[in-house]
């Protein structure tokens, strides 16, 4: 899609809108608001493109060095993906606002903003309308919102259907889950606030088995992985509760040939994701 933005139509954000976007960085605003933000520039284009932005906003310095235009440096294709969200947004009559720098602060604990944001509309996926599914992710009480989005994206890669967060895990929209994702999170179902036994109940209603990673399992080398699967990771620090174990198919662990003692949850999900969406392919 090509074009030039109209940038004379974009005006600061008014007192009251302030208010309630500012809302959106706590949890308990987000959950009154039924909203979250997204920031960064693919997922914002990500949320632009699934239907789910209702409300852009992009900080004031970025729009006047759009305006003024720049030589062809690393730092204008940025610019060149900005202008082209300012397009969409704008054939889709998305409202678009500017922030101050103050502002634009306020809004993200990045450490590196890149000074556009969109408000979206929480979704509210249930169990209940997912069917006919190969390969799905279930996680119990993930906490680390880095992880959280990790595995979201993960499971996007590799071709989950969907992905379950039980009771007790990270709200998945919280900021730095939603930037973990990288967009993801718009691509597939993401369910909360779940029962474990709800969701075994619900895969193997679906014809899945449901296979648990932890270290004391079988050699993931070792399983047949080409059935319909459902697998359940858990907590970063502690694992799974004592009941999660004894109410899963079978447990299974990605074999190391290192050093390393262990592996983060979400580098875990992605291999066995990999490893299982490969399988299935065959």
């Amino acid at each position: 899609m090509t074009g030039r933005p109209s940038l004379t139509r974009i005006r600061p954000i008014s007192r009251t809108r302030w208010g309630s976007v500012r809302r959106l960085t706590v949890r308990q605003g987000r959950a009154a608001a039924d909203q979250f933000l997204t920031d960064g520039v693919q997922a914002v284009r990500e949320a632009l493109h699934y239907g789910a932005a209702e409300l852009l906003l992009v900080a004031e310095p970025l729009l006047q060095t759009l305006e003024r235009g720049q030589p062809a440096t690393a730092a204008s294709a940025q610019l060149a993906a900005l202008a082209q969200l300012l397009v969409v947004a704008e054939q889709f009559e998305i409202p678009v606002v500017s922030l101050t720098e103050a502002e634009d602060r306020q809004l993200t604990d990045a450490v590196s903003p890149q000074g556009i944001f969109a408000v979206c509309p929480k979704r509210h996926s249930t169990l209940a309308a997912l069917s006919d599914v190969k390969l799905a992710v279930i996680c119990v009480e993930v906490r680390d919102p880095g992880n959280a989005g990790t595995i979201i994206r993960a499971a996007d890669a590799f071709g989950a259907a969907a992905v379950v967060f039980t009771r007790g895990s990270v709200e998945v929209e919280n900021a730095k889950t939603v930037r973990a994702s990288v967009g993801s999170l718009f691509h597939l179902p993401v369910v909360q606030q779940v029962t474990f036994d709800e969701t075994v109940a619900w895969a193997r209603d679906n014809g899945m088995r449901v296979l648990a990673a932890d270290a004391a399992g079988s050699a993931l080398t070792e399983v047949p992985l080409d059935a319909p699967t459902a697998w359940v990771f858990g907590n970063e620090a502690w694992g799974f509760p004592p009941d999660v174990l004894t109410m899963v198919d079978q447990v299974v662990a990605v074999p190391m040939y290192g050093k390393a003692e262990s592996l983060n949850v979400a580098t875990a999900a992605a291999i066995c994701l990999y490893a299982t969406a490969t399988a299935q392919r065959r």
